[in-house]
């Protein structure tokens, strides 16, 4: 089967462009075979073994599953990350987020031992821990997560990257009341789609991507932000930082919660496609 054949079977699916640049990078990434290898032949020379994996790939590929399960892992921040079904895959958008704490770290004031201690709520892949971790060495942090297949991922990705972070099982809707003054820093990407919205979703996002880290209910779309936002209250040290990746439908709605939480200083940034989508605010020192 030569390239233009593999991508034939996926533009049911996805337009052509597209379909061409997920034949791409399972051949890239699964078989390492550059796309001048493959014009030049390469298909040909797959031994029974390879011919087998990559006709296997293309099928769940052709059941709309997302080329990141296939192969594996997603690209996150400059690093390869570990993903299968169950973790949520990492997005461009998150990285900004990322970014965004690590451009702010000289403002962000240590504790008396002079570390910093950060947590991220729902850590999925680890994608934000464990980047936070190696991006900005005097960071202590710690992730949660409810779902196993999340924090048995997180852990993988954590040891593969050399990150040291403290991983716990722990519902974002039922934090620990009796934490004092642990963390400098709060981030979280957390559910943040409406059920509502879903019918403007991509069909290979809504069939295989885990919808406990997608979904929140209509009635009430600031459900996780509230929570955490209400832990970070008391959780948060003086002058801590909260940083949220949020529905571009709800910033106001965002801004309003947190400065009802006693918030302040709070900014909201636009992604690189000019949506609402990080907001940072500020425990009153």
């Amino acid at each position: 089967m030569n390239y233009k054949q593999l991508v034939s079977l996926l533009t049911g699916i996805y337009d052509e462009r597209e379909a061409g640049s997920i034949v791409k990078m399972l051949l890239e990434e699964s078989f390492g075979l550059s796309f001048v290898d493959v014009c030049l032949g390469a298909l040909d020379g797959l031994s029974e073994e390879d011919a087998c994996r990559l006709e296997l790939m293309m099928a769940r590929l052709q059941k709309g599953e997302p080329v990141q399960y296939v192969i594996g892992h997603a690209e996150f921040y400059r690093r390869q990350f570990e993903v299968e079904s169950g973790v949520l895959i990492p997005r461009p958008e998150t990285e900004e987020l990322v970014s965004w704490i690590k451009e702010e770290n000289a403002e962000i004031r240590g504790n008396r031992n002079g570390r910093k201690y950060l947590l991220d709520v729902g850590c999925g892949s680890g994608c934000i821990s464990v980047s936070l971790a190696l991006e900005i060495p005097e960071l202590e942090v710690s992730a949660w997560d409810v779902s196993d297949t999340a924090l048995r991922v997180t852990k993988r990705n954590a040891k593969a990257l050399g990150a040291s972070v403290d991983i716990y099982m722990q519902d974002a809707l039922n934090a620990p009341s009796g934490d004092r003054e642990l963390w400098n820093v709060i981030v979280s990407n957390p559910p943040y789609i409406c059920v509502k919205e879903a019918v403007d979703m991509e069909r290979n996002v809504l069939d295989h991507e885990p919808h406990e880290a997608l979904f929140v209910p209509d009635a009430d779309p600031l459900l996780f932000y509230r929570a955490i936002a209400e832990y970070g209250t008391h959780a948060l040290c003086r002058g801590g930082r909260l940083y949220f990746e949020i529905n571009r439908a709800y910033a106001a709605e965002t801004v309003e919660m947190l400065k009802e939480n006693g918030y302040c200083d709070i900014e909201v940034r636009k992604d690189a496609f000019g949506n609402d989508r990080m907001v940072r605010a500020k425990l009153r020192a």
